[in-house]
């Protein structure tokens, strides 16, 4: 699951662009707090809520909103730092396989990988290669890295690209991010850092995984 080293290409310049053009949208459209559950899966409320709860311990964070694959890079204070589309496991579900982190990548099944959602403590790391990634569960050997090109069927760069949710699962669990991304906010918020991450869950309420919610929010 760990990433290799890819120069961006065309497609990561173009995503990169597109990224900052939508960052200024984003930010300009907050919406103001809201017990409701479709809130709580707002990844901007789930931020404000994360800050008011003292959950994150000061610390950068960044949320993945698994249903619509992106994920949110916040500050300690909870301000958006940027957004960008993700790649996530190819199977849908919120919980990785027991001892799925010790077995070859080749005795993993399709419907094994998936990408754990709730709130995880990171921590810098580096892969086989060499390469900086952010642990995101060390045990199931999930991380968030820079985008994997070795398989040039995969096509993830264009999945990456592309404007549908749909093609974005194809990981083992990890989560991929574009190396222009991930260069200029994963890595300065949590590539030198412990920090936290909060997976949002994709079948289950969010309160059912971020216990600082509480049972307010259904």
């Amino acid at each position: 699951m760990n990433a290799v080293t890819t120069a961006p290409g065309t497609a990561s310049r173009a995503l990169a662009v597109f990224v900052s053009l939508s960052l200024l949208s984003l930010s300009a459209s907050t919406p103001s707090p809201s017990p409701s559950p479709s809130a709580a899966e707002d990844p901007r409320w789930l931020a404000r809520a994360v800050v008011a709860a003292a959950d994150n311990r000061a610390a950068p964070f960044a949320v993945v909103d698994k249903k619509n694959a992106r994920v949110f890079v916040f500050d300690a204070a909870g301000r958006l730092q940027g957004w960008s589309p993700v790649l996530l496991g190819l199977a849908r579900g919120d919980d990785s396989v027991p001892g799925i982190g010790e077995r070859e990548m080749s005795r993993i099944r399709p419907d094994e990988r998936t990408t754990p959602a709730g709130r995880f403590k990171t921590e810098p790391g580096r892969n086989t290669q060499g390469e900086d990634i952010v642990w995101i569960d060390y045990d199931a050997a999930v991380s968030m890295h820079r985008v994997r090109t070795t398989d040039k069927s995969e096509r993830r760069l264009q999945r990456l690209a592309s404007p549908s949710v749909a093609d974005n699962r194809i990981s083992y669990g990890c989560i991929n991010v574009p190396a222009a991304f991930y260069d200029a906010y994963i890595k300065p918020a949590l590539g030198s850092r412990r920090g936290v991450v909060y997976v949002l869950p994709e079948t289950v309420a969010p309160h059912q995984r971020f216990e600082f919610l509480g049972p307010s929010v259904l």
